[in-house]
């Protein structure tokens, strides 16, 4: 019976509630109450989530207003004069600022200040307020920090680091490079690896559509599988062609699995585009398996050069400029979105996700599994570094130099 009851002021309730003010929902609860007699507070109560208190005085305001057949408040008012909680910041004029300190104790505050090192929840904030000796809830800080202009944010990506003085000018020299080189035909390619990925049922970021409350079951630690292990995509992006080549190792990212790469995308796409070249041209990042003071890497490259017997001239981006390379967003980005919300269960499930990757702009992508053992700590001589034809050029010979084949 109870329950019956709860149950219809709850939907009296709703339907009334969007057109009371504060005197109507005391009055309203308040009749209520007494309609239906002994325990009727507590049944209001628990309908509409109203005080037992504000029914009571609702009860007796409707009393009072029997007694002296008119009203208790004048037309205009609601509460009557001084009623109603007092302004936090009225009770507490330096709670404000005790809060600024908290959020933002570098500028405002103590350095030392006991959140500086947590993570700065409403619920901390409020802790650490109540322990100052400015008593607030959790909800209230939430309050005043939007009112003060703060909201939660992320941190966003800008600050570079300290740049090379010739930044610009490396950028200038490359640019100037590649229309060198398609002027004249010959090939440019932008090289790196992305970033490697762990094979199994594993969360991948991103959305996909699926029927609704059946997303795919991942397992619930990305820890990796010995069996399955990882993937290493190391790719070649044909600039003036805009195509790519995915090479997915699944060892080690050297030097040679770099040059190996290159000389994969050449048999398998270059020659045929680009049948008369007698030059390559690579841009790449100044450190990882492809780093401008690599040793490996120049020696790996004078293997290439041999192998193709081509001309080879290299360009690597200025010390914390990676996002700069052409590879980043015109070919690894694509890639990243075609496998957006898909667990990469397989070696076969990344080459093929890669190699199905494409764009309105044209995009022409292939891939490959790469499953050759790859040596690592790889020491190179300066007896083997004086045998390489590698040419310095007159800007920057550390960042941009140029390899001859052998003469076998």
């Amino acid at each position: 019976m109870q329950n019956d009851l709860v149950a219809t002021v709850h939907r009296k309730f709703q339907m009334l509630s969007p057109s009371m003010n504060e005197r109507m929902l005391r009055l309203w609860t308040g009749a209520e109450a007494q309609l239906i007699g002994r325990g009727g507070i507590t049944i209001v109560s628990k309908a509409t989530g109203v005080a037992h208190t504000t029914i009571r005085r609702g009860i007796r305001e409707l009393e009072q207003q029997a007694q002296t057949s008119g009203n208790t408040l004048p037309q205009s008012r609601i509460r009557r004069p001084g009623a109603g909680r007092k302004n936090t910041l009225e009770k507490d004029p330096q709670l404000l600022e005790a809060l600024e300190s908290l959020v933002d104790p570098v500028t405002r505050g103590d350095p030392e200040s006991p959140l500086r090192w947590t993570c700065k929840s409403t619920r901390r904030l409020a802790e650490e307020l109540c322990k100052l000796s400015h008593p607030v809830c959790p909800r209230k800080v939430a309050h005043l920090l939007y009112e003060a202009g703060y909201s939660l944010q992320a941190n966003r990506k800008t600050r570079e680091g300290n740049s090379h003085p010739d930044r610009n000018a490396q950028f200038e020299y490359i640019n100037a490079q590649v229309k060198k080189f398609q002027r004249s035909q010959q090939p440019v390619v932008s090289v790196d690896t992305k970033k490697k990925e762990i094979v199994g049922d594993f969360r991948n970021v991103g959305k996909e559509y699926r029927k609704k409350g059946c997303p795919e079951d991942v397992r619930v630690h990305d820890f990796q599988d010995k069996e399955l292990g990882k993937a290493i995509p190391y790719g070649v992006y044909d600039i003036a062609s805009n195509e790519g080549w995915v090479n997915v190792g699944i060892d080690h990212d050297t030097s040679q699995f770099a040059a190996r790469s290159i000389l994969l995308w050449w048999q398998e796409m270059g020659q045929r585009r680009f049948p008369r070249a007698t030059r390559l041209m690579i841009t790449a990042d100044g450190g990882g398996s492809n780093g401008s003071r690599s040793r490996l890497w120049k020696m790996a490259l004078q293997d290439l050069a041999t192998e193709l017997n081509m001309t080879l001239s290299i360009c690597h981006f200025p010390p914390g400029t990676s996002k700069w390379n052409k590879i980043e967003h015109r070919l690894f980005s694509f890639i990243t979105q075609n496998w957006r919300g898909k667990p990469l269960r397989s070696l076969q499930a990344i080459v093929n996700l890669i190699g199905s990757t494409s764009t309105k702009g044209g995009l022409i992508v292939k891939a490959h599994l790469d499953t050759n053992q790859y040596d690592t700590g790889i020491q190179v001589s300066e007896v083997e570094m004086a045998r390489l034809r590698i040419c310095p050029h007159d800007f920057h010979g550390e960042w941009n130099y140029t390899v001859k084949p052998k003469h076998r």
